[in-house]
């Protein structure tokens, strides 16, 4: 049995007690109970008759690798990041705005570099930047920036550089981020053969 359902039926027999004292019994403290009961029986059943609706976090976006074949298509998924798991709009505006508690990312893809735009996104305090939107001395931002990288938003690095697709995409500017570079998961990025090195390339090469 539905939960709302077990919740209705428990008003009802609230509210029928409280009839059923109100017809049958004359003490007079029984008969404000039985009042009351009445009363808060109707509210609850009022209550439980407008529609339930789930409160639940946004749903968060697949990023099926598979699917990206141009930059233009990172661009897209990391729009969606951008408003969705990243959460990046909660502080953030695309634009001037008087109530933004962190810097406006409109044309940020142009004014910065990607490596500083990741680099600002997993080490947000390696650089901090200052509002100049008011008279005397700058400040710092009212919100500090999360590192985008680790709980609770927890972006992965594929969702990281879709994001900077997008800034730059926005910016007007050329996306400098390849599909190449997505990591696919469970499986390790290639690590680079050094001077010396005895492994099976080195190895193959010496024979």
């Amino acid at each position: 049995m539905d939960e709302v359902v077990k919740l209705q039926l428990i008003g009802l027999t609230v509210v029928g007690m409280g009839i059923v004292i109100l017809l049958f019994v004359r003490a007079q403290f029984a008969r404000v109970i039985g009042f009351v009961g009445i009363v808060l029986g109707l509210f609850s059943l009022v209550a439980l008759s407008v529609p339930q609706m789930a409160s639940l976090p946004p749903a968060e976006e697949k990023f099926d690798i598979a699917t990206v074949k141009t930059p233009t298509d990172m661009a897209a998924i990391g729009q969606k990041i951008f408003f969705s798991k990243g959460q990046c709009a909660l502080c953030h505006s695309i634009g001037p705005s008087e109530s933004a508690r962190c810097p406006d990312l409109k044309g940020i893809g142009a004014k910065l570099s990607r490596d500083f735009i990741f680099e600002s996104l997993t080490q947000p305090q390696a650089y901090v930047y200052l509002d100049y939107r008011h008279e005397g001395l700058p400040k710092e931002y009212p919100a500090r920036m999360p590192y985008i990288n680790k709980n609770p938003i927890g972006l992965t690095k594929n969702e990281i550089l879709s994001v900077i697709a997008f800034l730059q995409q926005m910016s007007g500017e050329p996306i400098s981020v390849s599909p190449s570079e997505l990591e696919v998961p469970g499986q390790a990025p290639p690590a680079p053969v050094k001077a010396g090195d005895s492994g099976p390339v080195a190895v193959a090469q010496a024979r």
